[in-house]
């Protein structure tokens, strides 16, 4: 087994700087930090230019990503329990695309993942866990800019998610479904919003709310008990 070791990448180059990581094992603190355009985190299957999820293994994992620039990526399969994430991302046109333990293999228990984005056109993807295994989620976001996407598909049990956005036009999809709770709350200044907000949890003991100041916006919300929903 590799014995897993602190890591400390960093790309200090204007343009086209790649990090490919694929790591295993336990107690891991990993730290990235990439400055200027069309930069690229991802896997070793990769060739250059091109992506595939960077691959993370083990227990107790700490991560400190940030992307400093436009049209940058980050792409990341991340298998394990007690997840703690530290993202920061300041530029336009950036790909941000995360699954964490989609194949169950540890249940993706204690989460803690915090995101703070500046800037516009920007595309993140998270996905955690699958069938309700994940438990104490915390998923906090803070966005601000214009015409920036969101799609959250979490699977938890106990999960509390906070999305603070401020900027116009900026679409907001969160799927959330589990066992026993979901608390999910919206803060959101600007205008021509979307949200389709779906909460389905087992028990039917979901919580929302949306705190919303602007102008032209669409709001779609479901909330089904029994697990299951027919989305927006």
């Amino acid at each position: 087994m590799r014995k897993l070791l602190p890591l400390l990448l960093v790309g200090f180059l204007y343009a086209d700087n790649e990090i490919y990581i694929d790591q295993s094992g336990n107690n891991a603190n990993i730290d990235l930090e990439q400055l200027g355009s069309s930069n690229i985190i991802g896997g070793l299957d990769a060739v250059a230019g091109t992506m595939t999820p960077l691959d993370l293994d083990g227990l107790n994992l700490t991560l400190d990503i940030n992307q400093i620039g436009s049209s940058n990526k980050f792409l990341g399969d991340i298998l394990g329990d007690s997840i703690t994430g530290f993202f920061e991302f300041d530029g336009d046109s950036n790909v941000f695309d995360i699954q964490v333990d989609p194949t169950d293999t540890y249940g993706a228990d204690s989460g803690d993942y915090n995101v703070d984005v500046t800037g516009s056109s920007n595309d993140f993807n998270l996905n955690v866990a699958t069938n309700a295994l994940a438990s104490t989620l915390d998923l906090d976001w803070v966005i601000n800019g214009d015409s920036n996407t969101l799609d959250f598909d979490i699977d938890y049990d106990l999960g509390t998610s906070y999305v603070d956005i401020d900027g116009d036009s900026n679409t907001v999809t969160f799927d959330g479904s589990g066992y026993q709770s979901g608390y999910f709350y919206l803060d959101q200044t600007g205008n021509g919003r979307t949200y389709n907000i779906t909460q389905s949890s087992t028990l039917a003991s979901d919580w929302l709310k949306i705190i919303s100041n602007g102008n032209n916006g669409t709001v779609c919300v479901i909330q089904n008990d029994g697990g299951t929903s027919t989305g927006c």
